[in-house]
């Protein structure tokens, strides 16, 4: 047993490097375009709204795995893909496929969230903000995002974590990230339950990883919320 941990840790933290790698570019992708998408939604325009209520409704109602094997092997049997550089540069390799199918499904979630976490602030919030001489853009960036960040940041830590597990899928796409290198281990050890327990369990540290990162940012996001104690209260009262 020892034997196959010294065998197996090495090269599955070698995959955990291109999970992480995976994780954060399709979340730093999807979150842009989800902010985009419920902005749209939110929006006068009908054209803008229908088509950000198409796409969301079309990622989150099919599988990540279609997805996936949609990007990597059916777009490439289009002439015009195979002709352009840039899009034959994009979906003719397994990693950049991923994270392009990982962003634009995150994006679908990240927009129901953000959006619900816009909806979640008062509309006097933004009333007043123009009152005292804002631009709207202003007061979005400066009082309405915040706001509505702090409402939505518990639900987008849950969809941070199904990020990390959804790129487990990009090893059905030749990308060896910790379940691919864990599939390679097995066929080559046999040892089908000790490999992928302790892949688990990389997986599991990692996600762990992100929810205290996700509970520390939204600590410091809401310490305003917190009691005041000890120095906090005898202090205020001076402050006055």
């Amino acid at each position: 047993m020892w034997d196959l941990i010294q065998q197996s840790v090495p090269r599955l933290m070698s995959g955990l490097i291109v999970t992480v790698v995976l994780t954060g570019l399709s979340a730093l992708a999807g979150f842009h375009l989800g902010l985009g998408l419920a902005l749209m939604r939110l929006s006068g325009s009908r054209v803008a709204a229908g088509f950000a209520k198409a796409y969301s409704t079309l990622f989150r109602g099919t599988p990540l795995l279609v997805q996936l094997f949609l990007f990597y092997y059916g777009l490439g049997e289009f002439a015009f893909i195979r002709d352009t550089p840039a899009l034959w540069w994009l979906f003719s390799e397994g990693s950049r496929c991923a994270v392009l199918a990982l962003a634009l499904n995150t994006a679908a979630y990240t927009s129901e969230i953000l959006r619900g976490g816009l909806m979640s602030v008062p509309a006097g919030v933004t009333e007043a903000a123009q009152a005292c001489g804002m631009s709207k853009w202003l007061a979005f960036r400066r009082i309405v995002f915040p706001l509505a960040l702090r409402q939505a940041l518990p639900a987008y830590g849950n969809e941070l974590i199904l990020i990390a597990k959804g790129s487990s899928l990009a090893s059905t796409i030749t990308v060896l990230e910790i379940t691919g290198h864990a599939k390679r281990l097995m066929s080559q050890t046999y040892a089908i339950f000790e490999v992928f327990a302790i892949a688990g369990a990389i997986y599991l540290l990692f996600n762990l990883v992100l929810t205290g990162a996700v509970r520390l940012l939204e600590w410091r996001l809401m310490r305003h919320t917190r009691p005041l104690t000890g120095a906090g209260i005898a202090a205020a009262p001076a402050a006055a």
